[in-house]
């Protein structure tokens, strides 16, 4: 039986909730109403049928925890393959530049395993294994650096004072139109 809400559930918690499933199941042999089951166990009627449906439809193994649902996992040999493939880089798989994105992480994995992750399960798959976020470097290859310091003192100053003409009445403290 899974719940909707059911997620995040320790191994004990999904264990007392099957017993208690498991005490509705000796009641529905008993040929209890839901509504008299309901208030035994102290759960909604409609939990109890459920229940009753699983039950009817299955028998007791329809009321019995399917278990955690778990994260789908990469097998250890998946896992190294991605590494490989990582380390080719995005070009190899079609994008433009050679950004891992976690997004473009998240499609490598389903394209090559056929299994769903979000971006966060991505990213925590990612730190499971040792591998760390990477800023790219800002500047450019072809920056130099002389040019921008002329820029800086001789362009930038004339830009900044023919801004201020243009605009009548502006000061840095005050703001357009409140005078």
């Amino acid at each position: 039986m899974r719940y909707a809400q059911g997620g995040g559930l320790t191994d004990a918690e999904r264990g007392t909730r099957e017993r208690l499933r498991l005490q509705a199941v000796e009641r529905f042999d008993a040929g209890r109403k839901n509504g008299e089951i309901a208030a035994a166990l102290r759960v909604s009627e409609r939990s109890v049928e459920r229940w009753r449906r699983a039950w009817r439809e299955q028998g007791e193994d329809g009321v019995l925890s399917k278990g955690s649902p778990g994260r789908p996992r990469l097998s250890e040999a998946q896992i190294i393959r991605l590494e490989r493939e990582l380390e080719r880089g995005s070009l190899a798989h079609g994008w433009a530049d050679q950004r891992w994105t976690l997004a473009r992480i998240k499609t490598l994995i389903g394209r090559l395993f056929h299994v769903s992750y979000t971006v966060e399960g991505t990213w925590r798959l990612l730190k499971r294994h040792g591998w760390s976020w990477q800023q790219p470097a800002r500047r450019a290859i072809e920056r130099d650096d002389e040019a921008v310091e002329v820029w800086r003192k001789e362009t930038w100053p004339r830009v900044r004072a023919s801004r201020r003409k243009e605009m009548p009445g502006w000061s840095p403290r005050t703001k357009p139109g409140s005078r």
